[in-house]
């Protein structure tokens, strides 16, 4: 069956230069091997399936976030590309200037913001300083001095991140991790401070492993920059609103807005559609 699909970039500053997700609008009927199939298929970061929501009063649409073999309860760069796509494919919402979008974290509302969307952050599922083992074997995948770590703190709000503030930016940008010995699922978090006075406030990568691959690099990563943002701001390390840089090392050009209203972290970027077309699924 032909369903409608979008390909979208998101956080990229120009076109093909921030994160690539796939979405598969009227996915409904749809089932969880075929949504699995087509988004290891698919080989991007994350591919995303539009259903009706189970509460038609409260969201616009229902969205299943599959990360390669992985479902996922929320994620960004998901979040931001599905809604674009949406409102691009005719989609209205029934708040004017907010898509709100259910998926495995709950509603989660995306502001329309002239050409940027902007997502508010869900709650972490976990936080907390990371233990001494674990922290270990972080510095010896990323390969560097325990030293140049400043802090580290588990920021999973959905894809399970564990980040580390490393002493600069040049240093996150420098990394070469590793991870094969050290096997098992990771999704790790680097931030460094640019130099004050910098158009980014901070480099942020992102590395992931599925199954048995290597160490992966996502491009651009929202869910983990709103988290970061909610530790840094919480700690006095960030002051809202900021800009951080994430794509850089890999030749990307994501830019993410981070900003604070009513108490509540808010992520933006850029997110274009790039490619339409029908998926047979």
């Amino acid at each position: 069956m032909k369903r409608r699909f979008s390909q979208v970039d998101v956080f990229g500053e120009g076109p093909c230069t921030g994160n690539p997700v796939a979405v598969v609008l009227d996915a409904e009927g749809l089932d969880e091997e075929a949504m699995r199939r087509f988004s290891v298929w698919s080989n991007l970061s994350e591919c995303t399936f539009v259903l009706p929501p189970t509460d038609a009063g409260a969201a616009d649409y229902q969205v299943r976030i599959f990360s390669l073999n992985t479902e996922l309860p929320f994620a960004g760069h998901p979040t931001l590309g599905t809604a674009r796509a949406w409102l691009d494919a005719g989609g209205v919402p029934a708040t004017p200037g907010v898509v709100t979008q259910q998926c495995g974290a709950g509603l989660v509302p995306v502001r329309i913001e002239g050409g940027r969307l902007a997502f508010s952050a869900p709650a972490r599922l976990r936080s907390g300083s990371v233990d001494a083992a674990t922290l270990t074997e972080l510095v010896e995948i990323l390969g560097i001095e325990r030293e140049q770590v400043v802090d580290a703190e588990w920021l999973d709000n959905g894809p399970g991140w564990v980040g580390l503030l490393l002493d600069h930016a040049d240093t996150v940008l420098t990394l070469r991790p590793d991870a094969t010995a050290h096997p098992g699922r990771w999704d790790i978090g680097v931030i460094g401070a640019h130099d004050p006075g910098s158009e980014a406030a901070f480099e942020v990568r992102g590395f992931f492993t599925q199954g048995d691959e290597p160490l992966r690099e996502d491009p651009v990563t929202g869910s983990l920059n709103a988290a970061a943002a909610e530790w840094l701001i919480a700690t006095g390390r960030a002051d809202a609103p900021y800009v951080a840089a994430q794509g850089t090392a890999i030749g990307r050009h994501g830019r993410i807005h981070l900003s604070v209203d009513d108490g509540k972290i808010w992520v933006g970027g850029r997110a274009e559609v790039i490619l339409t077309g029908s998926a047979i699924l």
